[in-house]
């Protein structure tokens, strides 16, 4: 076998941990690479694709079109899938560098950020991230509870999941029926008592997280009207002039204003939208009964506005409160890890320990420049990487054991049932099998034996 990684006598070997988007962005560039290059993807999970198929809403189903692109993909004859194999568990990161040249880091950003204020983990306060897994039919979650059984819930957050949390409470399940849903969550999400969902922002409507899409969508309910103050889209001279030059703040703030013109509600549930508004305190004895809230003020110029609490507060009774406040990545044994940030330390994609790259290991997406940007995002992310990776393969130290045997034999001797993408394709047309028969996409496996059996792996 050749000495030189990236001809056809020797393919250079690249790991992908994680099989998100920005996995199989990192995947496609390396394909359309000079250099032959054998990609091999990892993933905890069975099931390949990510927030793709765990995070975007069930009744968003255009956004999951883009899968259609990563199986292409996945058909290239130099790409495997390892599913449920999770990095430093399974497999050490050290213990990779025997099979890979280079290690490239896609496992986005997997946990909650916090309020860090009292009460937070009463029960009844809940993340973003648990109940949107749980509905996405997440193996992780599927022990979640989630009491709906009081009127009034609470959204801290206004970006895209907060915005998705709201929705699935608002809907009719004859707007969810028809969906990838799962069942278990339908049934539940039946016998909620859900009408008035709060959905709290600390900044003013100016500075909304949320896109226009997502906001238009709640003028467009069955059973569910949004509910906007006049007073609240009152702005500053600087959320004037910041609306002015920016075309998506511009556009929801005319969806909001057009909520705030329209007759008192007369529908089963309401969406009430608040701004410059923060969570002080969870209260409740044994369990969430209030969230008090500190109105603010904005400071600070255009562009650059913050929230500053004014010391007034309001109490907002509540039964259900849902975190979505931001995410950050999870360390893994091997890798540097920013604290702060939640992120792997990095120059232009190239891993760092302090300000030295580390030879072979890279970050795309989330877990490399934080959670930002829609799902498009990460592909110019993940291109801009690999460009660097590929610059770097004369000084990448080869690898002992430069191949996909080499890889299959370790786990099979660690005894780990590795999904491959064969595998996961008896899955999905098994999903999709069972969905047929409740008028439903897919109905999707929770379970990692449910999985398992399907592939015919138990």
């Amino acid at each position: 076998m050749s000495n030189n990684p990236g001809t056809e006598g020797r393919p250079l070997r690249v790991a992908v941990v994680g099989s998100g988007p920005s996995g199989f962005y990192a995947a496609e560039s390396m394909f359309k690479a000079d250099a032959v290059i054998e990609v091999d993807v990892y993933d905890s999970l069975c099931a390949p694709f990510g927030l793709v198929r765990y995070g975007v809403a069930p009744d968003h189903a255009k956004l999951k079109k883009v899968i259609k692109v990563y199986e292409k993909t996945a058909s290239n004859d130099r790409f495997a899938f390892f599913g449920n194999v999770t990095v430093g568990r399974d497999i050490r990161v050290e213990e990779l560098r025997r099979f890979y040249d280079a290690i490239v880091f896609a496992n986005g950003a997997q946990t909650d950020r916090r309020l860090g204020i009292p009460g937070e983990d009463l029960p009844g306060s809940y993340t973003a991230t648990e109940f949107v897994a749980w509905y996405n039919g997440h193996p992780d979650f599927q022990d979640r509870t989630f009491d709906l059984s009081h009127e009034v819930a609470v959204i801290i957050g206004q970006g895209n999941v907060a915005m998705d949390v709201g929705r699935i409470l608002a809907k009719s399940m004859d707007e969810l029926k028809n969906t990838d849903i799962t069942a278990q969550s339908l049934e539940r999400l039946a016998e909620s008592r859900v009408r008035e969902i709060h959905m709290i922002g600390r900044r003013g409507p100016a500075q909304a997280a949320f896109t226009p899409p997502e906001i238009k969508e709640f003028g467009e309910l069955a059973i569910c009207e949004p509910v906007v103050t006049p007073e609240s889209l009152v702005l500053n001279a600087q959320s004037a002039t910041e609306l002015e030059n920016n075309r998506e703040a511009k556009k929801n703030y005319g969806f909001l204003k057009g909520f705030s013109e329209r007759p008192a509600p007369t529908s089963e549930r309401r969406f009430i939208i608040h701004f410059l508004k923060s969570p002080k305190e969870l209260v409740g004895n044994g369990r969430l009964e209030r969230v008090i809230l500190e109105k603010n003020t904005l400071a600070g110029n255009s562009g650059k506005q913050w929230s500053e609490g004014t010391g007034e507060t309001e109490v907002l009774e509540c039964g259900a409160l849902f975190r979505s406040v931001g995410y950050r990545g999870v360390p893994i044994e091997g890798v540097p890890f920013e604290e702060k940030r939640g992120v792997f330390p990095n120059e232009d994609g190239r891993i760092v320990n302090g300000s030295t790259p580390i030879p072979g290991l890279y970050a795309v997406g989330w877990i490399k420049r934080g959670p930002t940007g829609v799902i498009g995002t990460n592909k110019p992310d993940a291109n801009a990487t690999i460009k660097n990776l590929l610059e770097d393969i004369p000084s990448l130290k080869p690898c002992e054991e430069p191949t996909r045997a080499a890889v299959s034999d370790f786990f099979r001797i660690k005894g780990v049932a590795v999904i491959s993408y064969a595998d996961w394709q008896k899955i999905d047309a098994a999903e999709v099998e069972c969905g047929q028969v409740a008028g439903k996409p897919r109905e999707k496996f929770v379970h990692v034996d449910e999985m398992l059996r399907a592939a015919e792996k138990d």
